[in-house]
């Protein structure tokens, strides 16, 4: 059984990085390159740096500022928003990033994942998903969590695995900062519906969160942000009982 990934995210705005909740009321929370360090002595299995309003502001992502965190890990390190292209994903990949996320432009041109999938191989292309219930589904979200495209999550998934993309995130906006745990009844759907691992992302508060996100959610990997940034939970305390659990850790 492959070991379960715990994976801290970098949210980036103008270089810094920040957190909100249900992506509104953003504070700022500190600096990438330092928390880059200080997550790769912490032992995480991989680390997440998201440029959060690359897309909405229609700009690149900052291209130095990915680079000075990259040269701070040796773990996993995947990075997105703001990716439109190919040759996007080749720049990324250049300045340190092993993985790199699509969102919001892949909505808009799915042919995307297929090309960057042939050109870089599927473990390289990752399709992240800001997913909202609406009614007995979640639909897609883009640019930043403000357009609902209307696009089912579980069929956009599946879509995006056949088009080439190796993994998913799966954020919940409804969870999203709030901290009363992932959304299991998503998780469990997306799960059951794919061959790729599957990301949880968006409402961690604390280690039994981890262990419901992994055991009922059946996800591969567990992401969360201002838990650890503020050090309410540190992560070799949390892979410790992660294990005593009876998860597959990596110590």
């Amino acid at each position: 059984m492959l070991a379960k990934r715990i994976i801290p995210c970098l949210d980036v705005r103008d270089g810094r990085v920040v957190k909100g909740t249900k992506f509104e009321n953003i504070k700022e929370l500190g600096d990438p390159v330092e928390l880059a360090r200080y997550y790769n002595s912490e032992r995480a299995d991989e680390l997440v740096f998201y440029d959060i309003t690359a897309s909405y502001e229609n700009r690149g992502i900052f291209l130095d500022v990915v680079e000075q965190v990259a040269k701070q890990v040796f773990i996993p390190f995947m990075v997105g928003g703001g990716v439109k292209s190919v040759e996007d994903f080749s720049k990324l990949l250049h300045r340190g990033a092993d993985k790199v996320s699509v969102n919001s432009s892949a909505v808009e041109n799915p042919k995307l994942i297929e090309a960057a999938a042939k050109k870089f191989g599927d473990q390289c292309v990752v399709l992240s998903i800001d997913g909202k219930k609406e009614g007995s589904s979640w639909k897609v979200y883009t640019k930043g969590g403000r357009e609902n495209t209307g696009l089912d999550v579980i069929e956009w998934a599946k879509r995006g695995v056949e088009l080439g993309a190796g993994e998913i995130v799966m954020n919940s906006i409804d969870q999203d900062g709030v901290r009363s745990g992932y959304d299991l009844e998503l998780l469990k759907a997306l799960g059951e519906a794919l061959r790729v691992p599957v990301i949880a992302s968006g409402g961690a508060g604390n280690t039994q969160h981890f262990i419901d996100g992994f055991q009922i959610g059946k996800a591969d990997g567990c992401l969360a942000a201002s838990i650890f940034h503020q050090k309410e939970l540190r992560i070799p305390d949390l892979k410790q009982e992660l294990l005593e659990a009876g998860l597959p850790i990596r110590l």
